[in-house]
Order: C-alpha cells, then sequence, then structure tokens
C-alpha cells in the first residue's frame, strides 16, 4: 500500500510538491482554503510581473521615435490593464487545475486546514468539516502582508501589496514605506505608469551586492521616482490631498516628509501559521514561522516548506524546489538539487539578478577572489536596444575555477542569471564560461565579456 500524504496549501510550494509526491506513487491530499496558486499567482509574482510588462512596453512606446516610429497619443487603460492581469491569473489558475486533475492518486480539497494531532487534519469546507489522515504531512500555507508598528498604518487608503494589486485606479502620486524586493518592482512601475511616487526606507535592494545598490539609484531615478533612503517611517498623517509619511534617520532628529494620494506599505511579508493549530501537533513556531531541521522536518512525520518556515528565504523557487526535495526522500529517492544556489531577480526596469555571494560577503568571511564587470554599453545588441543601462559582475576564485556569485543589472538579467546558477551548480570555473561560442549579436555576449575580462582576453574591452 502506498503512503499517504497531507499537502496544506497550494501555492507554488505546495502543489508542485503534490504533483512530485504524485508522480512518485504516494496518494496526495491538497488542501487549500482559497485559490490556487497562492500569493505568487493571485497577489503577488505573477500579476506584478503582468504589470511589469505592460509598463516595460508603455516605456518603449515613449521612446518609439527614437527607433523612427511615429505614435501619435499612448495612454493607458486602466479597465484593460486589470482585464489583462484578471485574464493572466484566472489561465494560469486553470491550468495548475488542469495539472492536479491528470494525476489519480492526488485530491484537491478546497477549504482551510487545522491540526487535530501529528497525524490528523480538520478542514472546514462549505460543506461542513471533514477530517484527513496521513502518514506524512507538508505545510506550505506561505506567507501573508506584513505591517509594521507605524503610526496611522490602518487608515484607508494605506495599503499593502495586496490592496495596490486590486486598485482599480492608477493614483497620481504615491509614497511607498520599503526599500526591498516589493517596494521596488512597485515603484518602478508606477513611475513609469506616471505616478509620482517617493520611496522611503533603507538603502535599496539591502540584500544585494553594494555595487548594484549604489548604481541602481541612479539607474531608476526618474521625474516620477525620487528615494529617502537611510531613514525609518514613523508616522502616517491624513491630508487634504492624501498623506503625509513622516520619517526620521535612525539616532536623529531631523524629520523628513513625502506626500502621496495612497501609501504603500512595502515592507515584507510574515508566515502564515495563525490558523492552524500547530500545538496540537507539537510543532515549534518562532516569530510566526515554524521551526525545522536541515531537512524540512518540523514534527514527527511533519514538514515545512517555503515562506512559513521561520527565517526561511521567501522566494516562490526556493518554496518548489524545498518541497519537492522533501516528498523525494519520503519516497525513497536522492534528491540532487542543490538548495544552497538560489538565483533571485528584482523586477524593477530594468532588472536586478543576483546568485551566490555578494562582495562584502566574500570580504567579511575573508575570501580572497577575483572580479570583473562589464557594462551594457559595451554591448552591441543593446546598443540597438537602446539597453545600455546596467553591468554584469563576476566574483570567482582567485584561480578562477570556482564562480562565487553573478550580479546583474540590466535588460533580461532575469534570465541571464542563470548562466551564473548553471555554473556554480555544476562547478564549472570561469574557463567553461569562457570557452564556449556564444551566438552574434546577443545580450548573453555581455556575460561572455565578463568572463573573458578576468582571462584577459575580453575583445570589447579598452586595453587600459
Amino acid at each position: 500500500m502506498s503512503k499517504k500524504l497531507i499537502v496544506i496549501g497550494a501555492g507554488p510550494g505546495g502543489y508542485e510538491s503534490a504533483i512530485r509526491a504524485a508522480q512518485l506513487g504516494l496518494e496526495v491530499v491538497l488542501i487549500e482554503k482559497r485559490f490556487l496558486g497562492g500569493t505568487c499567482l493571485n497577489w503577488g509574482c505573477i500579476p506584478t510581473k503582468t504589470l511589469w510588462k505592460i509598463a516595460d512596453l508603455y516605456k518603449d512606446i515613449g521612446i518609439s521615435l527614437d527607433f523612427g516610429i511615429e505614435v501619435n497619443e499612448a495612454k493607458l487603460n486602466e479597465e484593460l490593464i486589470l482585464k489583462r492581469k484578471k485574464h493572466v491569473i484566472e489561465r494560469l489558475r486553470k491550468g495548475i487545475g488542469f495539472l492536479l486533475d491528470s494525476y489519480d492518486n492526488l485530491k484537491l480539497v478546497e477549504g482551510e486546514a487545522r491540526f487535530l494531532d501529528e497525524k490528523t487534519v480538520r478542514v472546514k469546507t462549505e460543506k461542513g468539516e471533514e477530517d484527513y489522515t496521513a502518514d506524512y504531512i507538508l505545510v506550505a500555507t506561505g506567507s501573508k502582508d506584513f505591517k509594521p508598528p507605524i503610526k496611522g498604518i490602518d487608515q484607508e487608503g494605506v495599503v499593502t501589496s495586496t490592496g495596490l494589486l486590486d486598485m482599480e485606479k492608477i493614483p497620481k502620486s504615491m509614497v511607498v514605506i520599503g526599500s526591498g524586493v516589493i517596494g521596488l518592482e512597485f515603484a518602478s512601475i508606477y513611475s513609469i505608469f506616471g505616478t509620482k511616487v517617493t520611496v522611503v526606507g533603507g538603502e535599496l535592494a539591502g540584500s544585494a551586492d553594494g555595487e548594484i545598490q549604489k548604481r541602481l539609484k541612479s539607474i531608476l531615478r526618474s521625474e516620477n521616482l525620487t528615494f529617502r533612503t537611510g531613514v525609518r517611517a514613523e508616522e502616517i498623517k491624513k491630508t487634504d490631498n492624501g498623506f503625509e509619511v513622516i520619517s526620521k534617520k535612525e539616532g536623529k532628529d531631523k524629520v523628513y516628509t513625502a506626500e502621496g494620494e495612497v501609501v504603500l506599505v512595502a515592507t515584507g511579508r510574515s508566515p502564515n501559521t495563525d490558523n492552524l493549530d500547530g500545538e496540537k501537533a507539537n510543532l515549534e513556531i518562532k516569530k510566526g514561522g515554524i521551526v525545522v531541521d536541515e531537512n524540512f522536518k518540523a514534527g514527527n512525520n511533519i514538514f515545512a516548506i517555503g515562506d512559513c518556515v521561520f527565517g526561511n528565504n521567501q522566494l516562490a523557487h526556493v518554496a518548489s524546489s524545498q518541497g519537492i526535495h522533501v516528498v523525494e526522500k519520503l519516497a525513497g529517492k536522492e534528491p540532487k538539487t542543490n538548495l544552497d544556489i538560489v538565483p533571485a531577480v528584482i523586477f524593477t526596469i530594468p532588472e536586478v539578478a543576483q546568485v551566490g555571494k555578494t562582495e562584502e560577503q566574500l570580504k567579511e568571511e575573508g575570501i580572497e577572489y577575483s572580479k570583473s564587470k562589464f557594462l551594457y554599453s559595451g554591448n552591441s545588441k543593446a546598443v540597438s536596444m537602446d539597453a545600455t543601462e546596467g553591468f554584469i559582475k563576476i566574483l570567482a576564485s582567485k584561480d578562477l575555477k570556482s564562480v562565487y556569485g553573478v550580479h546583474i543589472v540590466g535588460y533580461d538579467a532575469n534570465t541571464m542569471i542563470h548562466f551564473g546558477a548553471i555554473a556554480m551548480n555544476n562547478n564549472i570555473g570561469v574557463d567553461g564560461l569562457s570557452d564556449m561560442i556564444w551566438a552574434h549579436p546577443t545580450i548573453s555576449e555581455a556575460f561572455m565579456d565578463a568572463a573573458h575580462i578576468l582571462e584577459g582576453k575580453s575583445i570589447n574591452t579598452p586595453n587600459i
């Protein structure tokens, strides 16, 4: 008789784990209280990337005359933008449902689950309550919007990313509290839409390589986008025209103000474990997150992955990889995915991407390294596309046998970062990147040149 698995949560981590478990012969019950795809598909990654594409296209239309194309008038249609966003979400949601239906040993249950004990969950559905028991339980309940203790934060018109995505009108002005991934993505998108945006928070993209952080501010800054960094928001006041956000530098008395029709609170997300009754399954929960060991085990035959885990990296692809790792081990397979090599992307315009260690981390750890940096402005395809902002930076061992990290800001960084991830995951040194033929003319050649610089053979770098 095959083993039984309950998966709580049908976001990327949950539904992909459920499908992989079904492929491996487990009997799977997948429980979801709202919509298939979780936060990522319905209120996060996918709708924001839909808006990102619209903003990217709108920006290109704005410079179309430089390419010999005359556009008399271009304007945003908010109703059609909302329709496009809904269409993309619904199409992908149906696609997940189709995938789940294709497995006879996978059952989807719509409802909210909570633990009764270490092997049993009770699901509240529209028809009542149902109990399910399994050999293993995987918790993949994701995360929720987080609001810090700022005075005035609960006023109507002060929204999180979920609230902003539901708005039917593009605001004329907006203050973004938070300078991390969520804040920067929305700030970049809405500033291109024409919204006057002020970002209030710490240093931009705090986990990024320091050189990327410094360059990003000048790349993104425009007449519609300004930054007030190194400060903490302390109060949100209602005004006749919207809101005023009051902030201060740590330990300083000087007050900074920023005004906007809308305030977006983008200060991160917190684990979503409130209604699990985890104590009945003897789960340890810290600051809302489930504590797990190195194999994501949270209790007796209970596992947790993704955003709901204490201290975990909150990325959809991390959750999926962790979940697949767990179910493969449960099925008796030895997982091969290296969970320590995680590419990450910030979808600003242009994008930011990274994998591996930053230069600051290498210095802190006392690791000697070599580095190279190639500017997009030296790439012929980038020049032809007017996509010359940005650079590619490679950090490697002194003997060039190992790649320690890759950091990119620029066009198509979301794709290019995987050259670095492939090299690191397969122990390919700089020579492995350098000694292949790269198609011309492509943006990818910028990566080639960054590798060539390390070996002193970049054709497209001046001999200085």
